[in-house]
């Protein structure tokens, strides 16, 4: 370990929180297009603020045309047209507010509203095709999905929203909880949904070109928007099948959506614009760094950072964020308010006391240079917190062990960090504990 330390301390650079922090991020980018940056908590304002920067630093240097983030598809969408100077919102709080599902803080936060404030002002002026967008990934909005195929179809083609309806009418029974439906499917009490809800989809796609004729008062990514809808309702509906079998393939057919998605993202985004698309991603640690490098792959598990890796090769990058401890905002468990929770210090035996140790403060580090000092792995644990914290089983709830510098590129290691601020501030999160050297800043 002493070797490594010595190799780390003489590659790591110091984050004073200068504009200069980044540019060792922008060298390591180089060509790559496909920039995935993690997080190591879903409620962390160091790790949201730094990622807007690095993002905003990639769309004004580098012309990256699309961020795709950990959020459900239509709550992203409305984003979208938002900053694209379309929809009706009048700014970007209410632009945000279709973020109702749990973890509502995820991105209802003020770094998130501060970020869509910028793409807006960035965007205007500029033509559709050079515009940079904001989508979602995720798969959790079957219902939302399937509102929004209707209401398309029902623009465009009103006998085939009928048709639509008819399919869709297999979760009806159900009604908005499509859990309910993923258990009696699953144990055979209930048919499946599978066979009408992949025919939608194939519908849809057969009719795209003839609906592009038929309609021109649509915007360019209106049938994009459906169609991706479509595929998502294929997609979860048999994820929620899944979550009563084994975790394993309910996570790997998650991770295989969310990048099935930022491929459809990529071809439309490069099809719109006549070049190759230029793509952020932002999401936690555990789905943006190579599985392959971490105890996930030993349960058969894999991510989008891995499935990034294999399909886009040298075009990709990717970052990860550590932190020693803090504050973080959580719940204590699922669907429960957001609270202020306090951030144990990191294990022994740990990257984040690894990073500590080294008494360098916040810093950035070249993973692929520790890569090439040492062709042998390194096995540490390494934190990840969700949307649920629960420090008094720490080890077992948020810690894998995984070979950081074969995991991701670089690393940004910020010693203390505080929680990120929800736009909704209830008392469970006023009230919640801090530290006694709580930061007010970087």
């Amino acid at each position: 370990m002493s070797s490594l330390a010595t190799t780390v301390r003489g590659i790591a650079q110091p984050l004073d929180g200068s504009p200069r922090d980044f540019d060792a991020i922008l060298e390591l980018v180089g060509l790559a297009r496909i920039v995935l940056i993690g997080e190591a908590s879903h409620g962390t304002h160091e790790f949201y603020r730094v990622r807007c920067e690095i993002t905003k630093r990639l769309i004004r240097e580098r012309g990256f045309s699309g961020v795709a983030v950990e959020a459900d598809w239509p709550d992203a969408y409305r984003v979208n047209r938002y900053v694209r100077g379309l929809g009706h919102d009048a700014d970007v709080a209410d632009a945000l507010e279709g973020f109702e599902r749990f973890p509502q803080w995820m991105w209802r936060n003020a770094d998130v509203l501060d970020f869509a404030g910028w793409l807006r002002e960035w965007n205007e002026g500029r033509a559709h095709s050079a515009q940079t967008g904001f989508y979602g990934l995720d798969l959790y909005s079957l219902h939302r999905s399937v509102a929004a195929v209707l209401e398309y179809l029902r623009l465009v083609d009103p006998e085939a929203a009928q048709r639509a309806q008819r399919r869709y009418a297999c979760f009806e029974d159900f009604g908005e909880d499509p859990q309910s439906y993923g258990y009696a499917a699953s144990l055979g009490l209930a048919p499946t949904c599978e066979r009408a809800v992949v025919s939608q989809l194939v519908e849809l796609q057969r009719s795209a070109a003839d609906y592009a004729r038929r309609d021109g008062r649509l915007d360019p990514d209106h049938q994009f928007f459906a169609e991706q809808n479509a595929r998502l309702v294929v997609d979860a509906e048999q994820y929620y099948r899944s979550m009563f079998g084994a975790r394993t393939a309910s996570w790997n057919l998650r991770d295989r959506h969310m990048m099935s998605a930022l491929e459809s993202i990529d071809q439309h985004l490069s099809k719109g614009s006549g070049h190759a698309a230029k793509l952020v991603v932002w999401a936690h640690n555990s789905h943006l760094g190579d599985a392959r490098n971490t105890e996930m792959s030993l349960r058969g598990e894999l991510n989008v950072g891995q499935l990034a890796r294999e399909r886009y090769g040298a075009e990709t990058a990717s970052i990860g964020f550590t932190t020693f401890t803090g504050t973080v905002t959580a719940a204590a468990d699922w669907g429960e308010a957001a609270q202020r929770m306090v951030v144990r210090e990191g294990l022994i035996g740990s990257w984040e006391r690894f990073f500590h140790d080294l008494g360098l403060g916040n810093l950035y580090v070249d993973l692929r240079r520790v890569r090439a000092a040492s062709t042998r792995p390194v096995s540490l644990l390494e934190r990840a917190i969700g949307v649920i914290y629960r420090p008094e089983t720490e080890r077992q709830s948020h810690y894998f062990h995984a070979d950081l510098p074969r995991q991701f590129d670089a690393v940004l290691h910020y010693d203390r960090t505080r929680a990120v601020e929800p736009l909704e501030r209830t008392a469970a999160w006023e009230r919640g504990e801090m530290p006694e050297t709580y930061p007010s800043a970087l």
